[in-house]
C-alpha cells in the first residue's frame, strides 16, 4: 500500500488540488446565486430570456 502510495503521489496531489479548485468554482457560484449575482452582460433587450432573469 505505501508502494502505491509512493509511486502515484504526484497524481494524488494533483487530483486533490482540482478537486479542490473545482470545488471553489462550484461553491463560489452557488453563493453569487443565492446572492441574486448572475454571470450575463445585462444586455437584455438583445437575449432570448429577456425580462427572465432579473426582477
Amino acid at each position: 500500500m505505501l508502494a502505491w502510495l509512493a509511486e502515484n503521489l504526484g497524481t494524488i496531489v494533483i487530483s486533490l488540488i482540482l478537486a479542490g479548485t473545482v470545488t471553489a468554482i462550484i461553491v463560489s457560484a452557488v453563493k453569487d446565486r443565492k446572492q441574486g449575482k448572475s454571470s450575463c452582460g445585462c444586455n437584455c433587450e438583445h437575449c432570448a430570456m429577456h425580462g427572465k432573469c432579473h426582477k
